[in-house]
Order: structure tokens, then sequence, then C-alpha cells
């Protein structure tokens, strides 16, 4: 019985793996599910570990402390999470940058052990009152579920990377009760593309969770903030204190990004155990907030307040000052906990206190403070994370008041226009950037990016010299229903191009076309490209110039053509390559499963600045004698490494070793990179 069991338990999984339809959706329906109860249970034990340090814990020793109660519980709190975070280093701080690295350059793969330990750790840093949000550990949480799930059926890298992306909407949906939310934030941030396959699952997950959350949740489908007053624009002035609104939202993005940063680099140089500096950075939080205890925890009661025009204006701007000191005090010393939440409480306080204020100048004609205050949120999140699209989605679901949608979507992409001008990379990137990696070179590449001109052109060019007369010109062109043609002198050199639409106007403008010559009349400004662009870069300049063909010129002697490109040939290109793509898709999947059947793994590693084997001979590196390093991947190139081979910042070390080694290579390689 046991027998039949385990042998219908292997094929209906090696059926998941096979199937490219049906196993997909089970899949990511079980993500969905694992999610949305992540994402209970994550809160659940936020709510259990307040109880036990303010009712339990706090009982005892409040009447002794009073409001500086909060100083030794926050202290406490980082310090258990400080321990915690010890067994996984990577669940430190938000945790999306750790899921976006593992998406570009891990197949996807997380440790499953992260699942567990970024839920307690988040959940006592935020429970003790932590400034810091829910949405960074339920993103990794979520993530390392699927990731998990991905690995364990043993799926190929492409499929292991949506999995974890359908983990990751699944817990922001869950959160927040916003799956549309959490499609576009897994779109958006975590795979920085868009597939119809892609699209697909991640919505089914979302939805699966949202489903679940709501159905075991007290709170139901009720949006997260409820807004007692619906909010629209008072006309084209109020729109410009929105579109201003986005402005400074912007600037307090910024302060936000580097002060958290700033505060991560002065403790990543104090020399103390790294379990003590996030309590440290708690025992500062707790005396702020013996006099804004506001600023614990996600903070949502305050930001409805801030909505419903609760609040001073003077009380209001001192929040968002103190919220974003507190949050780089929680995350930036090692803290388990997110920075969307955060930034959502900054602009609402920020907006709320610029709403009442413009209230204050001109009552009656501008929009109440809580539309400022709603705004505020979405416009500071976008300018901090660059992702605009998420923070529309969100907010109007976490509200839902679409009657702001028109200032909503004005501030936010105003304020992401200007943060991404004031500084390239959002507040994930960041992190990732300082540690020398770069995201960019993770994924998919785009086809059009990964063929170049040289590739498509057709080196065959049939040019006219430019004392050719029109009319045998005309001839030729009907006779070979050709468009145009290069005009090429004797010594070989490009004079200029000549078209239909060159010759249609000069028999406009009345001229004698017996008289003329190919030189008369052709374009002698010629826009070209070169054999090293990529067709992306070309397909701009047909776009933008509205030319039908381009000639090709060699980079070492301009004058000189030595192809032409038209759009037929980049169509050709495209077809090709992405017809070489559906072929090796297939081979490499089959040379991964030959590689697990085999004992075999491929262990992958991304070295950053400053770690042990940065800039390191491959000779003098001391792999495990039970691995070989096989490739390393650097930008677009892969390298065949030698013993003279210098190991960078940046690069990606594909290792081989057996399968029963693979766990200590694995442990290695973290230690080292």
């Amino acid at each position: 019985m046991v027998d039949t069991f385990r042998f219908q338990w292997r094929r209906f999984v090696e059926r998941l793996r096979a199937s490219e339809t049906a196993g997909p959706v089970v899949i990511a329906v079980t993500i969905g599910i694992g999610g949305g109860l992540a994402s209970i249970l994550f809160r659940r034990l936020i709510d259990l570990a307040h109880f036990l340090s303010y009712d339990v814990l706090g009982g005892q020793v409040s009447p002794l402390l009073g409001a500086a109660i909060t100083v030794p519980v926050v202290a406490l709190g980082g310090l258990l999470s400080g321990l915690i975070t010890r067994l996984a280093p990577e669940t430190q701080g938000h945790g999306v940058p750790e899921v976006m690295v593992a998406v570009a350059h891990r197949g996807g793969r997380i440790r499953p052990r992260v699942t567990a330990l970024k839920t307690i750790g988040a959940a006592i840093t935020i429970g003790t009152g932590g400034s810091a949000g829910r949405e960074g550990p339920i993103v990794q949480i979520g993530a390392a579920f699927g990731s998990s799930i991905g690995q364990w059926l043993r799926l190929p890298d492409r499929r292991i990377v949506l999995s974890a992306a359908c983990g990751a909407a699944a817990g922001i949906a869950a959160t927040f009760n916003a799956p549309m939310g959490g499609v576009i934030f897994a779109l958006e941030v975590i795979l920085a593309r868009f597939t119809a396959l892609s699209f697909g699952l991640i919505v089914i997950s979302a939805a699966t969770a949202t489903v679940v959350s709501r159905s075991l949740s007290l709170e139901g489908d009720s949006p997260a903030f409820a807004v007692v007053q619906e909010h629209a624009m008072r006309g084209l002035p109020d729109l410009f204190c929105f579109v201003a609104l986005g402005v400074l939202c912007a600037l307090v993005a910024q302060v936000y990004v580097r002060f958290l940063y700033l505060v991560e680099d002065a403790s990543g140089k104090a020399r103390l155990p790294e379990y003590v500096k996030p309590m440290i950075g708690g025992a500062l939080v707790g005396v702020v907030a013996i006099w804004a205890p506001q600023i614990m925890g996600s903070g949502y009661e305050t930001i409805e307040t801030a909505l419903h025009a609760g609040m001073t204006m003077q009380l209001l701007f001192l929040l968002c000052a103190a919220k974003i000191a507190c949050t780089a005090f929680t995350v930036g010393s090692g803290g388990s906990g997110g920075i969307f939440a955060p930034a959502l409480f900054t602009g609402a306080m920020f907006g709320g206190g610029y709403g009442v204020l413009l209230n204050t100048w001109f009552p009656d004609h501008v929009s109440a403070p809580g539309a400022f205050a709603l705004v505020g949120m979405a416009a500071v999140f976008g300018g901090a994370a660059h992702a605009p699209i998420t923070s529309i989605f969100i907010l109007f679901e976490m509200t839902d008041d679409y009657r702001i949608i028109v200032p909503l979507m004005s501030a936010t992409v105003i304020s992401t226009l200007i943060s991404q001008r004031l500084s390239p990379e959002s507040i994930y990137t960041l992190k990732l950037r300082r540690r020398g990696i770069d995201i960019g070179h993770g994924g998919e590449v785009n086809l059009m990016d990964a063929v170049t001109v040289a590739e498509a052109m057709d080196e065959c060019v049939e040019g006219v010299p430019p004392n050719l007369p029109l009319e045998e010109l005309m001839k030729k062109l009907s006779s070979r229903h050709e468009r145009g043609y290069p005009v090429i002198d004797v010594d070989g050199r490009l004079v200029g191009i000549i078209t239909m639409r060159d010759i249609e106007e000069a028999l406009l403008s009345g001229r004698n076309t017996g008289d003329l010559t190919v030189a008369d009349v052709c374009t002698r400004n010629v826009i070209v490209c070169r054999p090293d662009q990529t067709l992306n870069e070309a397909l701009s300049q047909f776009g933008a110039h509205s030319v039908g063909r381009l000639p090709v010129i060699d980079p070492e002697r301009p004058d000189r053509i030595i192809g032409v490109l038209d759009r037929a040939h980049i169509v050709s290109a495209y077809a090709e390559a992405y017809r070489r793509q559906k072929e090796l898709v297939p081979r490499a999947d089959a040379i991964q499963s030959l590689n697990e059947e085999s004992e075999m793994v491929l262990e992958q590693a991304h070295v950053t600045a400053g770690s042990r084997l940065a800039n390191v001979y491959v000779r003098d590196a001391g792999f495990p004698p039970e691995s070989t390093l096989g490739a390393i991947r650097r930008a677009r190139q892969t390298v065949v490494p030698h013993g003279s081979t210098c190991i960078q910042p940046g690069d990606q070390l594909i290792v081989l070793t057996t399968r029963e080694n693979a766990r200590n290579v694995r442990q290695w390689l973290e230690q080292m990179t």
C-alpha cells in the first residue's frame, strides 16, 4: 500500500514537472494558498509578540518605567531578531533586495529556512514596536516558499524564478488585501519584465492568496484603510497643488532612502557583534517612542487618523521626521522588517501636513487634508522604490477611493521621475549596487537587445553613383521594385542616400528631371547605424527619423558603407533569434534534468565587492576539492576560468559538484562571496 502511494505520488510530481499548462497552474494555486496562510500566520505572530511584550512583560515592568517601557522592550526585540538572523544573514533588513538578486542571479533559489526565520524575526521586530512594515518580510517569506516548492519539484531555473515571483505576489496580495497590487509589484519590482505566462500565473497566485486571506481573517474583503470621505479634485488649481506635492514627496523620498543607508553605513562600521546592533537601534526607537508612540510598528492606525484629518500640522510633520529616523534605526541597524509601510506612513504624514497648510492658506479652494495624505502615501513610496504603477494600484486597492485617481497618478509619476533623476537607484536596488551587484545583468535578455545590426544587415550593398541621371534611376527603381539606394562615389565613400520620397519632391518642385542627376536630389545628411548596435537601438532610429532603411557604416571609417539594414531584415533576425531561443530552452531543461539524474549539481554564487573571493586568482581561491569551477558569467560574457583568471566583483560563479557535497560547497560559497 505504501509503495503504491509512493509510486502514484512520484508519477503525479513528474506530471507536474513535465506539464506546460495544468502543472504550472496547480503550482501557482499551491503557492497562493501557502502565501495566504503565511500572511495570516505572520500577522498572528506579530499580535502574539506585541501581547507578550507589552501585556505580559510590560504589565510587570510598566509600573516602574511608565512610558519608558518602550526602551527595553524594543531593544529586546532587536536583540532577539539579531540572534535569529545570525542563522540566515539574508533575513536581515527588509528582504526585497535579497529576493531580487535571487531571481536575477541565482535562478530564483532561496534557502527554505528563510521562510521560518524571516517570519519569526520580523514578527518579533514589528510586534515589539520596531519601526518597520510587514510587506518586505512577507515578500521574502512568500518568495522563499514559492522557491522551495520549485526546488522540491526540481523545476528548471526559469520556472523556479516564476514560482518565487508568484510567492511574492501572493504575500503582498494577502497582506494588503490588494490582489492587483501584488501582481504589479511582482512584475514591476521583482521580475522587472512582463510576459503573458508570468502575468497569468502570478494573477492566479495573488487571487488565491487573497481568497484564503479574506476567508480566514477578521477583516474580510474590506480595504486596509477605511476612507469615510470620498475625495475629489476641486479644479485645475487643485491639480497644481497635487503636482507640487509630488515634487516635494520626491525630496522626502530621497531623504528617507539616504538616511536609511546612512544609518546602515554607520552600523556596518561599528565594531560590535552583529546581533547587538539591532538592539541599539531598537533602544533608539524606544527613546523616540516615549514622546511619539505613533511611530512604533507599521503605524496603520495613525495613517488612518491622518486620512481623516485628525491631527495638527505640527504633529504631522513631526511624525514624518520621526518615522524616517526610527525606520532607519530599526532596518538600518540590521533589524528584520519592511520599508513599504514606513514609506506610506511618511507620505501620509507629510501629505497631511501639506494639506492642512494649504487649507489654512486657501480654505474652500483646495481638497481636504486627507486627500493630500492619501496622495502623499503613493508619491513617497513611488519616489523611494521607483515603482509608480505598484504605488498607484496598491493605494487604490487599500483605500477603495477611485475619485482621487487623477491627482494620485500625477503626483506619483512626478515624484518617481524626479527621484530617478536625483538617484538612478531605488531603495531596493541601491542596497545591491553598494554590494557590487547589478540587477540589470540578470534575468532573461530582450531578444532585440541580444541581436546586433551586424547579424541582421545585408552585406551585399548595391549603390548608385552621384552622376547617374535621375531618369535612369527612376527606371531602375521601377524595374527592380526598390524604394531607394545609397549613393557611393568612385572612391567607395558614402555620399548620401536617395529614395522615392526624394524623387517625388523633385518632381513636385517642377524641375526638369532630364537635367538632374542623383547628386542633385539625394539626401546628404544620412542617418546611419553601426554594426555593433543592437536591433533595439537601430529600431529606435527607424521610428525617430521615419526612414525605411539605414546604411551600416564601418566604425573605423565612417565614410565607408559595409551593409544595409531595413525593417524586413530586423523582422527576419528577430524571428531567427526567437526560433533559436525556443530550441535552447528545452535543451537547457534537459541538461538540468540530466544533472539531477546523474547526481551532479550546479551551484551558483555572486561575488560581491569586498568579499573574500573578490580580486583573487582562481588558483589562489581554494575551492573545495569536491567541486570544480566550471564557468564565470561576467556581464553578458561567459568566461572559461583558468588558474590565472582573476575573479572580479559582480562575477557569477558556476561550480560543479556532487549532490552529496552540494550543501558543503554552497555553504563555502556563501561564506566566500
